[in-house]
């Protein structure tokens, strides 16, 4: 059953940056995790990776601010974003959590699926998930980040990203014992976590 995480007035600004890919696959995601969340709670935000490098932070950016097509820049950084990237995408999401720092905005959070490869620092919660245990391992030598998720039995590095509610696999907590998940269900849990820590904050 889809989790609800915010009011109407509250929605999570989500910004979605895909790979290198068919935007087809896209929407797969986001309907796959319409089935773990209620995404009329949220308010996302597709980078189109099909006309814009799926790996450029400054391109990201750019497009970011016209979307919300605020009068000024300090009243497009007012709210936090929090970010889910795959592939490529991962690449400029970091780059963009960078930049959206620099200028005074708020990272919530970088969910980053399959971003082997890249080293993923920052002073926002960063959580991986990988389409199997060796990207998984080798990626967390680039910095682990929090909570983990890796598909197993392994899948295609595509299919984490168009049917993440069919990923099963294990959710690795910082800590504790891990436990068996769909990859749609880990990435939910997260959404309603820094969506209620933000709005705790907010009322406080």
């Amino acid at each position: 059953m889809a989790e609800t995480i915010g009011s109407e007035k509250e929605k999570m600004r989500v910004v979605v940056c895909p790979g290198i890919h068919e935007p087809e696959l896209t929407n797969s995601f986001i309907q796959s995790l319409a089935g773990a969340i209620d995404i009329s709670t949220l308010q996302l935000l597709v980078f189109p990776s099909d006309r814009y490098p799926a790996y450029s932070g400054l391109d990201i950016l750019r497009w970011l601010h016209e979307q919300l097509n605020q009068p000024g820049l300090e009243q497009s950084l007012r709210p936090p974003i929090a970010l889910i990237a795959f592939s490529a995408g991962v690449v400029g999401a970091i780059a963009t959590a960078q930049g959206w720092q620099t200028l005074g905005g708020t990272i919530q959070v970088l969910i980053a699926l399959d971003g082997w490869g890249m080293p993923l620092w920052g002073n926002f919660p960063i959580h991986r998930l990988s389409h199997d245990h060796f990207t998984h391992w080798s990626s967390a030598l680039l910095g682990a980040g929090e909570s983990s998720f890796y598909a197993e039995p392994a899948v295609e590095h595509l299919e984490l990203w168009r049917s993440p509610h069919r990923v099963r696999g294990w959710q690795h907590p910082f800590k504790g014992q891990p436990t068996r998940t769909t990859a749609a269900s880990f990435i939910a849990t997260l959404l309603h976590r820094y969506n209620l820590e933000s709005n705790s904050s907010s009322h406080s």
